[in-house]
């Protein structure tokens, strides 16, 4: 059943420490220098990466060439290729799930120099389809005509056909067979070097290895000894794919006996092919990564996932998805402002989320914005969140762990199994101080997180410790009440309205009230309820087209407040208006709301003590001796 991909394959005891591998990293990374002059060192990847991935799948489809073009032949001769039935044969004659029915391979593209660009285009559109849709989303046949103009096409492909390295799962006299293993150690760094190389652009799709394994370690290792079946994991943005991948290694790590089935779905048609291709060559099944945006395009409608990790953009615009986005249930509870639809992720998520004895379980980056902006589909997702009692934990993480950004991030952490002594409780860890520092600096990454680091969050977390670095809170300490209070304005402010046509009727009925303020309910419906209950006229203006209209905004002034859930509402509306008396208001009954937001610092702040006078002056008295020792050197 299990047989995605046939082409697994193991070497027993193999060491994966990666030193093995380091001289075909080194080689291909050096190919790479023929690209200079030609290229910018930025995209040298988008002829590398493709490179590399067609040379393992030309090398390990060469024994099986013969039978492959006997097989194509014999389709042909039978009227199967018209049909499009030809795959199967194919593959079975490959002894592959992909095959190449090209009479060329890419050490014979060599042997016709001339025709070197129109052979190799011709030798791309012979692989089967998964293969040809990597390679179109990479978008190599327009670097082929880059290279050829540039005058390195052969070069390039001699280079990758040398007898240096051994490509083949098959071992050769003097070298050993890669496996898959080993051939998705070479490309994940490859992968890897490349976006570091290019830390700008990297950061879109490519989250450091620390911050992947602090989340593999929060949302698995507290399972570990229940990981004894089959799961799936899924990235609704997963980039290039490191957090699959990690993912899989990080539970066969804790139990090797798990079957892991890897999803992802990704937006950017490079992104995707490196993704696709990376599963492809570890014996993944590439079928599950998906091109297209997770927001108006779902291509996992019908499944529902175990894992679920993901660093969704954001503050990046879906406006031009919004409107499909607006009859899809998975965002019935509400939709983001277009400005940032990172929430819209987290909600695509939730809607996966399984209904078993082990549930699901969400690890998923953030800035703060998720966490208290007062945009109403922001609130709205919150409150759902934490209503259900998905949210157990967010931890913020130190700046300058990332590539492309120094703004301060968060990991949320869903569950909608949560422990007893968790259900209805949410941790907040502060782990801004758990780093160290690196040695260069990547892009805007010059922090990392050590595995000692990994270890401390995650006993405050497993162990819901509450002390300086974690707080514990009821889920009813996130919300809050929020409502106007609209009072009305003195006879006074009003008094120099020169737009009212009914000014001498309201400023005699205000002057009334204020000489003896009425008893009022503290709540009313809106303005208009309010002022009739007092029997003020409603306020008419000419407008400068000369007709008369109502503006009740004249004899008003609003504001907002927000009380904590857990206070009494209607205690504290009766003494907020005692407050504002002389003025009479009122609390406007459909402006009631009640929200969630997570005001981190509010839990964190620590102030710092103020130096003492004697400590500045000693500082002032240091400083000046040093402005003149400069001042001796330079008269000197």
């Amino acid at each position: 059943m299990r047989k995605i991909l046939i082409f697994l394959f193991f070497h027993k005891g193999e060491n994966m420490d990666g030193v093995q591998f380091q001289p075909i990293i080194n080689f291909i990374w050096d190919i790479a220098n023929l690209l200079r002059d030609h290229y910018k060192r930025g995209k040298y990847r988008d002829v590398i990466l493709p490179m590399t991935v067609i040379r393992r799948l030309d090398a390990i489809l060469e024994p099986t060439k013969q039978k492959v073009l006997a097989k194509y032949k014999e389709c042909k001769e039978k009227g199967l290729l018209e049909k499009g039935i030809e795959a199967p044969l194919l593959c079975d004659a490959s002894g592959f799930k992909f095959y190449n029915h090209s009479q060329f391979t890419l050490k014979t593209l060599l042997d016709d120099p001339e025709n070197l660009k129109d052979n190799f285009k011709n030798y791309l559109n012979s692989f089967s389809a998964t293969i040809k849709d990597i390679l179109k989303k990479f978008n190599f046949e327009t670097e082929l005509d880059t290279l050829e103009q540039a005058g390195v096409l052969f070069k390039l492909v001699d280079k990758f056909c040398s007898n240096k390295v051994n490509f083949s799962i098959k071992s050769t006299s003097d070298k050993p067979g890669l496996s898959n293993l080993g051939m998705g150690y070479v490309f994940e760094e490859l992968i890897r070097k490349f976006n570091e190389e290019n830390n700008e652009e990297a950061g879109e799709h490519f989250t450091p290895r620390d911050i992947i394994s602090l989340m593999a370690t929060l949302i698995f290792k507290p399972i570990s000894e229940q990981l004894n079946s089959v799961y799936f994991v899924y990235d609704n943005a997963c980039g290039s794919g490191g957090m699959l991948t990690e993912s899989k290694a990080f539970i066969k790590n804790l139990q090797p006996t798990a079957e892991i089935n890897l999803y992802g779905q990704e937006v950017n048609p490079e992104t995707y092919a490196i993704c696709k291709a990376d599963m492809l060559i570890k014996g993944e099944n590439p079928e599950n990564i998906k091109f297209g945006s997770t927001l108006s395009d779902d291509q996992f409608k019908d499944l529902k996932f175990d894992f679920m990790l993901t660093n969704p953009p954001f503050g990046k615009s879906y406006g031009n998805e919004q409107e499909k986005c607006k009859n899809d249930s998975r965002f019935a509870v509400g939709l983001t402002g277009v400005g940032d639809g990172q929430m819209m992720f987290l909600l695509n998520m939730i809607s996966k989320m399984k209904d078993t004895p082990l549930g699901s379980r969400i690890a998923s980056i953030h800035n703060g914005s998720a966490l208290f902006n007062s945009d109403s589909g922001q609130v709205a997702i919150r409150s759902h969140i934490i209503t259900k009692d998905y949210l157990e934990a967010i931890i913020a993480l130190p700046t300058d762990l990332f590539y492309n950004t120094q703004i301060p991030t968060f990991i949320w952490i869903l569950n909608n199994r949560k422990e007893a002594h968790k259900k209805q409780k949410v941790q907040l860890i502060d782990a801004t101080s758990y780093f160290e520092p690196m040695a260069k600096s990547l892009g805007k990454k010059s922090k990392r997180l050590s595995q000692e680091h990994i270890d401390a969050i995650f006993e405050l977390f497993s162990k819901q410790i509450k002390g300086p670095q974690a707080v514990v809170l009821d889920c009813e300490d996130l919300g809050y009440t929020k409502f106007n209070v609209i009072s009305l304005k003195s006879s006074q402010e009003v008094k120099d309205d020169s737009e009212l046509i009914n000014k001498e009727a309201i400023l005699k009925r205000l002057e009334q009230l204020e000489a003896n303020p009425p008893k009022l309910e503290p709540i009313f419906k809106d303005e208009k309820t309010f002022l009739n209950a007092l029997n003020i006229p409603i306020p008419k203006k000419t407008n400068p087209e000369g007709k008369i209209s109502k503006d009740l905004k004249i004899l008003l002034n609003k504001s907002e407040e927000k009380i904590p859930l857990k206070e009494d509402k209607d205690t504290y509306f009766l003494e907020l208006l005692e407050q504002i008396r002389p003025q009479i208001g009122f609390i406007k009954g459909q402006s009631i709301k009640v929200g969630y937001e997570i005001l981190f610092n509010q839990h964190f702040y620590r102030p710092t003590e103020a130096k003492s006078a004697r400590t500045i002056q000693q500082e002032i008295r240091e400083l000046e001796g040093e402005i003149q020792e400069l001042l001796d050197e330079i008269l000197a």
